[in-house]
């Protein structure tokens, strides 16, 4: 969506009359992009899926306050990843561990019938899992979905030098994990 396109659908959003049908476009534009910027994180698609209803919840409820001083897409995106962190965290917190060991990802997304990968792409997703959240959050945002560390700066509200940093370490463990170098 370009930028025109992102200041009309502000101006039809903040219109009574056309709201809802403006919500309504906003869903079908940023579904597909903020389901897999969530899967990645979660890993799981029933709570992927979960997390997006969530993420447009909160949008919603939150329009009236969208100071537009960031991109509509930057504001969701920001949305959608704190709300995969606090599930992260409360999952974390709920079972008491820091990372799953002998491929136990890797095997339960080889059984999702959502997952279209090959056992090495479910042992990338695995190996990212075990990185720290900040490292994982910053490797998906740049990785998969290319975005510029200005971006990622806006969405996880730090300096680009420490994204810079985060991400060389993702990529240090991820080689160490993967035993590629």
């Amino acid at each position: 969506m370009n930028d025109i396109d992102e200041q009309l659908l502000l101006q039809r959003l903040a219109t009574p009359a056309t709201r809802h049908e403006a919500f309504e476009l906003l869903v079908k534009t940023y579904a597909q992009p903020l389901y897999w910027k969530i899967r990645r994180m979660v890993l799981v698609h029933e709570d992927a899926d979960d997390l997006m209803q969530n993420v447009f919840l909160k949008a919603w409820s939150a329009l009236d306050n969208f100071k537009q001083q960031a991109k509509l897409s930057t504001w969701l995106y920001r949305i959608a990843i704190n709300e995969a962190l606090d599930f992260l965290r409360k999952q974390k917190n709920a079972t008491g561990l820091q990372g799953t060991s002998d491929h136990t990802l890797a095997n339960q997304l080889l059984a999702d019938d959502y997952f279209d990968g090959d056992a090495t792409q479910a042992r990338l997703l695995e190996a990212i899992a075990e990185l720290p959240e900040v490292q994982r959050t910053v490797f998906n945002l740049r990785y998969f979905d290319d975005m510029k560390y200005e971006e990622i700066s806006v969405i996880l509200s730090t300096s680009v030098g420490a994204l810079k940093a985060s991400y060389h370490l993702a990529v240090k463990k991820l080689r160490k994990i993967m035993d590629v170098e």
